[in-house]
């Protein structure tokens, strides 16, 4: 249980959501930036190729820490918690699933993206209050990111598996981050708009 009340015009609350919108902003500009690399650098699952594709868990499970460092305790930031660790197993498991080429690293890609894009619809869901916005842009993210990983999953059991995929993924959970940062910000200037 939090020992912090987090009002819209509190500090703890313009604290956490000037800390999110430079997270949610670094997040999706890495996102579409990894995106465009992975999408010249796929065509042989090779070590420049597996470095990309560690490389990106990595990236939500150092989110997922930041994050956790500025959430105040509660059910939220065990959440996030949880999606740190995750994502830091999903890096390791897409690592070693590298040496079995395309369908074993859809498999790992899809399980982890079912499992976060959940975890991330839990955490929308709790930030949905008057200081953070109705944070559809996470929301909308998280779902998708749990159908698509579904759809990895049947595809990798198909018989030409494909990794052009996962550039798609990256490029659109990166606008979607993008989009949660400038809703923030508008949010943010509302709120001071109204005590002034």
């Amino acid at each position: 249980m939090s020992t912090q009340t987090a009002t819209p015009s509190s500090p703890v609350a313009t604290g956490e959501r000037s800390s999110l919108l430079r997270l949610y902003l670094s997040r999706g500009v890495l996102a579409v930036v990894w995106a465009l690399a992975f999408a010249k650098a796929h065509e042989d699952v090779d070590a420049t190729a597996i470095t990309l594709l560690v490389a990106y868990p990595l990236i939500d499970a150092v989110s997922s820490l930041i994050d956790y460092r500025a959430t105040p305790d509660g059910s939220e930031r065990r959440v996030t918690a949880f999606n740190g660790v995750l994502s830091t197993l999903a890096a390791i498991a897409v690592g070693i699933a590298g040496a079995g080429g395309v369908a074993p690293v859809l498999h790992v890609f899809g399980a982890w993206a079912v499992i976060s894009g959940a975890a991330q619809v839990i955490v929308g869901l709790r930030r949905r209050g008057p200081e953070f916005g109705k944070q559809w842009p996470t929301l909308i993210s998280g779902g998708l990111s749990f159908l698509v990983g579904i759809f990895y999953n049947i595809q990798a059991a198909g018989d030409n598996p494909s990794l052009d995929v996962l550039s798609t993924y990256a490029t659109g959970g990166g606008i979607f981050f993008i989009a949660q940062a400038l809703l923030l910000g508008w949010k943010t200037r509302q709120l001071r708009s109204r005590t002034v």
